[in-house]
């Protein structure tokens, strides 16, 4: 099997927010789709167990999700793909709502918000696939919305927390601490993780 064609599937990104003890989770993903247009729509969504974002999402039973518009600012998915909500306030310094459940949304570079409850789950050993009804939506923008295929033009490997990851089809090296993928033949001495800052050493070959 060549898994490489999976890489010719495009995913739209999205920012996940809910609310765990009181403090804002986020994380990016590209595993939300609708899958019905009943009412209510239903959507699916899955997350990786070690994330703070599956852990407030589970939790709460619900979660708000936005729909980022294309020529968002790769520092904004860096952060919420990369950075845990265990040492760093995702949130900070941008324009923050809540919806009717407390779940946290941004409206920086957001097309549409999506709020949605959980109806069922199914664990599929490192991640959950949750069933989700939706509960709000609204409007916030106009125009295209972004895609990993965006996300990586801007020089964008696939970031840790999307679920879904690109099989890297040149030489790359993952950093061990925060999940960066560098897609070069070489690394030079003095290079540093432009997420983390780890150095050069933390950083092992794919």
């Amino acid at each position: 099997m060549n898994r490489k064609a999976f890489n010719r599937i495009n995913y739209g990104l999205f920012l996940v927010g809910s609310v765990l003890e009181g403090k804002y989770q986020g994380c990016v993903v590209n595993s939300l789709h609708q899958i019905t247009s009943s009412n209510p729509a239903k959507f699916s969504l899955s997350l990786n167990k070690s994330n703070e974002t599956y852990k407030a999402v589970e939790a709460a039973g619900s979660f708000a999700a936005t729909v980022l518009e294309r020529g968002t600012p790769k520092e904004l998915v860096d952060l919420f793909g990369y950075k845990s909500g265990r040492v760093v306030d995702k949130y900070e310094g941008f324009q923050v709502e809540t919806d009717g459940a407390g779940n946290p949304y941004v409206k920086d570079h957001a097309l549409a918000r999506i709020s949605c409850k959980i109806v069922d789950k199914l664990d599929l050993g490192s991640y959950v696939l949750f069933v989700c009804e939706a509960t709000e939506a609204e409007v916030l923008g106009e125009g295209p919305a972004m895609t990993l295929d965006d996300y990586r033009g801007e020089g964008g490997a696939t970031p840790a927390a999307a679920t879904v990851v690109r099989i890297v089809e040149e030489v790359a090296w993952r950093c061990t601490i925060c999940g960066y993928i560098a897609e070069r033949e070489t690394l030079p001495d003095d290079y540093r993780c432009p997420i983390c800052r780890a150095p050069k050493d933390k950083f092992e070959k794919m």
